[in-house]
């Protein structure tokens, strides 16, 4: 699980779980690698929720806390069906 602020100076690795304010556009190539989506901001026709559907990918939109609560590294369980995000060590 890492936390992204600014796309462009990510260090992301395919497989990792996504965690940022909101995406935008260049957001893309790195929700092209990650695992799952979660957002603090958007809803279901926000940027993330819209691409993580084109992409099949898990996303949890609108959570206003996931930046602050999460920390880079964390083992975290994204159920996108119930929009649950379940920490499982910390």
């Amino acid at each position: 699980m890492r936390i992204v602020i600014n796309p462009a100076a990510a260090k992301f690795e395919k497989g990792e779980i996504l965690v940022t304010s909101m995406t935008r556009p260049d957001f893309v190539p790195l929700m092209k690698k990650a695992l799952a989506v979660i957002t603090d901001e958007g809803g279901i026709t926000s940027h993330a929720a819209v691409i993580c559907r084109e992409f099949k990918l898990p996303c949890i939109v609108g959570t206003k806390i996931a930046t602050k609560m999460l920390k880079d590294g964390m083992m975290v369980e994204v159920n996108g069906n119930h929009g649950v995000v379940r920490i499982l060590e910390k």
